[in-house]
């Protein structure tokens, strides 16, 4: 019965090791091994209420490539992602279906290595629509 409990424990921590590989590789960080630096754009949406703003689509731009990676904004209206570190110009914005308005929310930053960059997007009621 204990041998049985035992290989039940083994099987639910390999479960749980594939699990947790699967989302760190849905998230997008495939290019990253966890040994290798990386540089980090961390960020808050706040609401026209100046309150956070959860469900939020995020978009990041590195300013060498033509895709964006696509994030939403958690419970707490924070976003994260990591990329490889390097000196290099990221665009960050609020994918609202109002074009214009999601170009008022775009803010820039500037990775110099391997580091964290802190932004904040702002919705204004028009870009809350």
């Amino acid at each position: 019965m204990r041998r049985n409990n035992r290989v039940g424990q083994i099987i639910l921590c390999v479960v749980f090791a594939l699990f947790t590989q699967s989302l760190m590789g849905a998230a997008g960080d495939k290019k990253l091994s966890p040994k290798q630096p990386y540089a980090l754009i961390f960020g808050t949406v706040f609401g026209p209420d100046a309150r956070p703003a959860p469900g939020v689509k995020v978009k990041i731009r590195r300013a060498a490539e033509k895709k964006p990676v696509e994030l939403v904004s958690d419970a707490r209206g924070e976003f994260a992602h990591r990329f490889p570190a390097g000196a290099a110009d990221y665009t960050i914005w609020a994918d609202l279906k109002d074009k214009q308005a999601a170009q008022k929310t775009e803010v820039k930053a500037h990775v110099e290595n391997d580091e964290r960059q802190d932004v904040t997007l702002h919705l204004t009621n028009q870009s809350s629509k």
